[in-house]
């Protein structure tokens, strides 16, 4: 089994007309995933590589393929807007890799995702990786950025804020001959859809995910919450890293939401809820993959 996304997930891209959005589209097509739909206003009745049709909405899309998740690769100005139409259409999941989405279009969509089924992985993320199957990964599901060929198939979940990071602990996992159930990375902005607690409680309900890597950084408490969480409830292994520990207060670094303010989210405090939760602690970047593999 896996989180989130699966080999059967039927994959809509809002945007797969645009150079980036394209380029991934064609990367996750090469990866095994079912992309079934494009989406780009005015574009309808197109076909992406003459292999996937193009819409016009998203509704559209989700109707006349079964889509149920959806990649969106908009521009900041209009990317809220996108996130709010895939949800109108009632898709599952949504994965936003935009960066730059102001803060008050977030608010608004933050708003919208409570009141609602689905599901948002973003802004500001790598995305999200099922690996597959041996060459190609076939039957695996790639949804964003990531690399698909640093996946192997297997039983370590990953969560991060950071996507480099995300991809150094799935190749540090890889070049051990350990696999991955799915990786997750939920991104760096302030307000964002989905928290490392919501991905934590999904693994940890998932019988074939074994052991979890948490990748936190500076700012805010979500990692602080999802340790107290893991100390009372987690029945899996979790080995954890936070970046920014050298960060000069007030600077940030790399994420919008990665600035210690008001004396909170700072590495210290993080690590020190990691260890109180019995979260083993990887001192640097080059140690995550060994740290979780130690407790297992």
């Amino acid at each position: 089994m896996s989180i989130l996304v699966h080999s059967n997930t039927k994959v809509l891209v809002q945007g797969i007309t645009g150079s980036f959005g394209g380029v991934h589209a064609q990367h996750s097509l090469a990866y095994g995933t079912q992309i079934v739909a494009g989406v780009t206003p005015g574009k309808g009745g197109q076909s992406f590589n003459n292999q996937v049709p193009i819409f016009d909405t998203v509704g559209q899309a989700a109707r006349e393929t079964g889509a149920t998740a959806s990649a969106i690769f908009v521009p900041p100005a209009f990317a809220a807007d996108a996130i709010l139409e895939a949800i109108d259409a009632g898709l599952e999941l949504v994965v936003c890799i935009t960066e730059g989405i102001p803060v008050n279009d977030m608010v608004r969509v933050k708003r919208a995702t409570a009141d609602s089924k689905t599901r948002l992985i973003g802004p500001n993320c790598p995305g999200v990786v099922t690996p597959g199957e041996g060459e190609g990964s076939h039957g695996g599901c790639r949804i964003g950025i990531a690399p698909g060929y640093i996946h192997k198939k297997g039983n370590i979940g990953v969560v991060s804020r950071s996507g480099t990071l995300t991809y150094e602990a799935v190749w540090q996992l890889t070049s051990r001959g350990v696999g991955q159930s799915t990786c997750v990375g939920i991104g760096g902005d302030p307000v964002n859809g989905s928290s490392h607690l919501d991905i934590i409680k999904l693994f940890n309900e998932d019988p074939d995910t074994h052991g979890i890597i948490m990748i936190g950084e500076i700012g805010g408490a979500a990692e602080e919450e999802a340790a107290e969480w893991i100390k009372q409830h987690c029945k899996k292994p979790v080995a954890g890293f936070i970046a920014g520990a050298t960060a000069p207060p007030g600077r940030r670094m790399g994420h919008a939401g990665a600035i210690v303010s008001g004396g909170k989210g700072t590495a210290a405090a993080k690590i020190e809820a990691f260890r109180q939760a019995g979260i083993g602690v990887a001192d640097t970047p080059s140690s995550m993959a060994d740290t979780l593999l130690k407790m297992m």
